[in-house]
């Protein structure tokens, strides 16, 4: 069988040369395949070139996070490798390899080592702009949430505060050294500026919270990086504590801890504003006295009792004879609001008002007229009448006329009268006596049993116009009270007889 021509064997191997082995393995180390091209391995210099190619490709532009390291593993795994392989090669090339001295292709390769050096340093400086710019967008970001919070109200945009003071944070404890750092304190400077916002417009109730937010701030961010910061909140918080207390007091009811003006003297107990609480209460009361001549006294004493509450739990340095003042303010406006009420046709809360009053304040010395307006007023809520005008202070001169009032009911009988003079008289229960099944039978029959004894006492009248109630006096008596009028003359004397039809109070005057 025919052969062909035998293949024609390669370039001869020279000597051994560790010098151009040393050169090519050094020149592959610079990654750009250079060692190849010195035994004339083009193809796998051109490799090296793509893998470095490849690596700066994805490594450009730098990022934050760098290089991935299976990149980096991968390529520096290659590196060794193409550097041993060219020693491999160098040291034994054919006579083809590029004629070089050896001590000038290692000094070249020496030289080239820069090129990797160089551009790791190139790449971290890259690295760090990238890290600068990500931190100096993450600041931005923080900022531009704090400008979009502060076109809301802060209950609603408290989260968002929030959540900036968190990225300023981690700014300052993280990256002290960076730029966005630099520039953070502008940025909470910002911040204190869009939170206090209602302090600066002088919405003093509407700043106290976002203000007690920034007090909060050293908690989260170091005092270092707040500077002056640190402390501001605290002036404009007891200046908001002691204005919208003040404008509160009377007009809402306050906490159980007195409202803002008992946070202001538990917080700041040393201040200025603090020391400006007294004279606040003493003034509101004042003021709100002086309105008890005015038409509406009942306002002012609810006014005087909203801030007798507060006053009451003020702490120290508050003194007690604040609250004294106070108590005397609403004893002066229970006793006006019960007679404006009376003026006013009010009977009901008059009745309950002066009642409360002569209940309360025992020794006042307003506590008898009270009893006798609050009378009137009880006769005035079932006969309208009786409240045409408050009933005289004192009693007039002249004779009297003598009205007696027998009870024929089972149980005890109140009576009250108002007219020339007023005041009310109790006559025990007939225990004898029975209700009447109608009222003809009780006006035809009630106290006229001959021989039979009715409880009864007497009233000594001047003459005039006097109404009357009659209503049950005994805890657990059902019939219901019945009202009625007439005139007494001089020269006469009067009888009433008080019974009870199927549950109502009757009266026969």
């Amino acid at each position: 069988m025919p052969m062909g021509p035998p293949t024609p064997p390669g370039p001869p191997a020279g000597p051994a040369d560790p010098a151009r082995a040393v050169a090519a393995g050094l020149l592959n180390l610079s990654g750009l395949g250079l060692g190849y091209v010195l035994v004339r391995r083009r193809l796998l210099a051109l490799l090296c070139v793509a893998a470095t190619a490849a690596l700066l490709t994805l490594a450009l532009p730098a990022d934050p996070d760098g290089v991935p390291g299976w990149a980096l593993i991968g390529y520096a795994a290659l590196l060794l490798a193409a550097v041993a392989d060219g020693a491999r090669r160098g040291l034994r090339a054919s006579s083809t390899a590029v004629r070089a001295k050896p001590v000038v292709a290692i000094a070249l390769g020496v030289v080239l080592l820069a090129v990797p050096a160089g551009g790791a340093v190139a790449y971290d400086g890259m690295r760090d702009d990238a890290v600068e710019e990500l931190l100096l967008d993450r600041l931005a970001s923080a900022d531009a949430l704090v400008e979009k919070a502060s076109a809301r109200d802060f209950a609603e945009a408290r989260a968002d505060y929030r959540t900036a003071l968190g990225r300023y944070r981690d700014l300052a404890e993280d990256h002290p050294e960076s730029r966005a750092a630099d520039r953070l304190h502008d940025s909470l400077d910002a911040y204190y500026k869009a939170v206090s916002a209602p302090y600066a417009d002088g919405e003093h109730c509407a700043a106290v919270a976002p203000l007690e937010h920034l007090r909060s701030v050293p908690r989260t961010v170091d005092r270092a990086v707040l500077g002056s910061l640190a402390n501001w909140p605290d002036k404009p918080l007891a200046t908001s504590l002691l204005k919208c207390g003040t404008e509160k007091l009377g007009a809402s009811e306050s906490d159980g801890r007195g409202g803002e003006l008992g946070q202001l003297l538990r917080t700041f107990p040393e201040s200025t504003q603090a020391d400006q609480v007294e004279p606040a209460v003493r003034a509101a009361v004042e003021r709100r006295a002086g309105e008890l001549k005015g038409a509406d006294p009942c306002a002012a004493t609810r006014a005087l009792r909203r801030i007798g509450g507060t006053a009451k739990r003020l702490p120290a340095p508050a003194p007690a004879h604040l609250r004294g003042g106070v108590a005397t303010a609403v004893q002066d406006g229970t006793y006006a609001c019960g007679i404006d009420q009376f003026k006013d046709k009010k009977f009901g809360a008059a009745y309950t008002s002066l009642t409360g009053f002569a209940g309360t304040y025992k020794s006042d010395e307003r506590r008898a007229r009270a009893q006798q307006v609050a009378t009137a007023a009880e006769i005035a809520r079932l006969r309208p009448a009786a409240g045409h005008r408050l009933p005289p202070k004192g009693a007039p001169g002249g004779s009297r006329m003598e009205m007696v009032i027998s009870n024929d009911g089972p149980d005890p009988v109140e009576v009250l009268y108002t007219g020339p003079v007023t005041g009310r008289i109790t006559i025990a229960a007939c225990g004898s006596c029975k209700t009447y099944p109608t009222e003809a039978a009780g006006r035809g029959k009630a106290c006229k049993v001959s021989g039979k004894s009715y409880p009864k006492k007497t009233l000594r009248l001047p003459a005039g116009t006097y109404h009357f109630l009659h209503k049950p006096g005994g805890r657990d008596a059902t019939a219901a009270g019945r009202a009625a009028g007439g005139r007494v003359e001089p020269g006469y004397s009067y009888t009433q007889c008080s019974y009870v039809v199927r549950g109502e109070l009757g009266a026969d005057l």
